[in-house]
């Protein structure tokens, strides 16, 4: 059963083990989080395989690696979506991007290469919100600052190649008004001061504007913020690709949204990227050692690659006679996320993490060097070719007539 408001985001709070929200994730003492303990202090769901067969079988392509390696982990009525989907309604996509730094590092493409893939398996629309204000709010950055980032960031959106007869992107800075700002009104009345302090941990030395922003978070996940795209579809459902930092802010909006007429919006939650010191939480924009970004050369990734935390031994003696690590080692979970052969993946797998194996740490920081390598370059080009008019085009307030096609 789906706990309710109020929340404590800090996970076994009286010894600290850990806490997520959207503004931090941390681990006591660098270790690593525990998604077992988060799902069930949250009241979030595992994703079982019978879901992700589910998935295969509905839309008839081989589900994405995120899902069949368990990145997408957890998630809040993904099955009344694939419901839904099966009885032949019709549903929209919604995730966001927080424009706090001018470049990306792979975590931050995660969730868009994933809503790619539900974009075009489920053939139906999408939302991005470029949240300008809040990076405002909680960072040292003007407003025309935030502006910036937020475009420079919807051409790396654009990259990852979305259809813009199915998508839209928006900046809360341009889009906030009319039908938008009536459903922020409506959640804002529904929660409480102390139930926005239980949830995401607010207190007295906090300023207004962060006790107004999750209001705006909330908006897009209700199809009447965009009559433009959706006139006449109240009911339509809402499904939520994220990281799970953020479902503090939906499972506010879930609390809210029968008692404003609307369909609960639904969550498929992926796990943390980590850092490429540990796994301790997540990477960080604030440190540029601690990601791969889209804009490092083949040689930043090099290096940052040899220098990962290695479940590795550095004998090779005691490699073959015990085998690596791979719960600890960095770049063999690089490798799980962005290898696209699964055949080659276990045969890593095997041959590095087994007693006797013929492959060492050298040999698969080579292989997962090559594999970003190849991503970042590839995403650097489409980046290149996004031009102001494509920038536009996405983000243009028009109706997409061919978005459930």
């Amino acid at each position: 059963m789906e706990q309710s408001l109020p929340y404590d985001n800090r996970i076994d709070s009286e010894s600290s083990e850990q806490v997520v929200n959207p503004w931090e994730v941390s681990a006591k003492d660098g270790g690593k989080i525990d998604y077992d303990k988060l799902i069930d202090k949250f009241g979030c769901k595992r994703l079982e395989e019978s879901l992700i067969d589910r998935v295969e079988r509905l839309t008839g392509r081989q589900p994405h690696k995120f899902l069949r390696r368990g990145v997408f982990f957890a998630h809040r009525d993904f099955n009344e979506i694939l419901d839904a989907y099966e009885s032949g309604e019709r549903f929209y996509l919604y995730t966001g991007r927080g424009p706090s730094s001018e470049a990306l590092h792979l975590g931050h493409l995660i969730p868009f290469m994933f809503t790619k893939y539900l974009q075009e398996a489920f053939k139906v629309p999408l939302v991005i919100q470029l949240t300008d204000d809040e990076k405002f709010m909680w960072k040292n950055l003007t407003v025309e600052e935030s502006e910036r980032l937020a475009r420079e960031n919807a051409r790396d959106i654009i990259a990852c190649g979305f259809d813009v007869t199915k998508t839209f992107i928006f900046s809360d800075f341009d889009h906030v008004g009319g039908a938008f700002y009536k459903n922020m009104v409506k959640v804002s009345k529904c929660v409480t001061l102390n139930k926005a302090k239980g949830i995401f941990g607010f207190s007295g030395e906090d300023h207004i504007g962060k006790l107004s922003f999750p209001a705006v978070q909330a908006a897009p996940s209700f199809p009447s913020s965009f009559p433009h795209l959706f006139p006449g579809m109240d009911k339509l459902r809402c499904l939520i690709p994220c990281a799970i930092d953020q479902d503090p802010y939906f499972r506010m909006t879930r609390d809210v949204a029968p008692r404003l007429g609307y369909s609960k919006p639904a969550l498929i939650e992926s796990s943390f990227f980590p850092a490429l010191q540990g796994e301790n939480g997540k990477m960080s924009a604030s440190d540029p050692n601690s990601a791969i970004y889209v804009t490092d050369t083949a040689k930043d990734i090099k290096n940052k690659i040899n220098k990962a935390k290695s479940g590795g031994h550095q004998f090779s003696v005691d490699q073959r006679e015990l085998g690596a690590d791979l719960e600890k080692d960095i770049p063999f979970k690089y490798l799980s996320v962005f290898l696209e052969n699964d055949s080659e993946l276990e045969l890593v797998r095997k041959e590095y993490g087994e007693k006797k194996g013929s492959m060492d740490s050298g040999n698969v920081k080579k292989r997962v060097t090559e594999v970003l390598t190849e991503i970042v370059e590839r995403h650097r080009r489409a980046r290149a070719a996004v031009t102001d008019e494509m920038v536009e085009a996405f983000m243009a307030v028009r109706p997409l007539p061919s978005m459930f096609e």
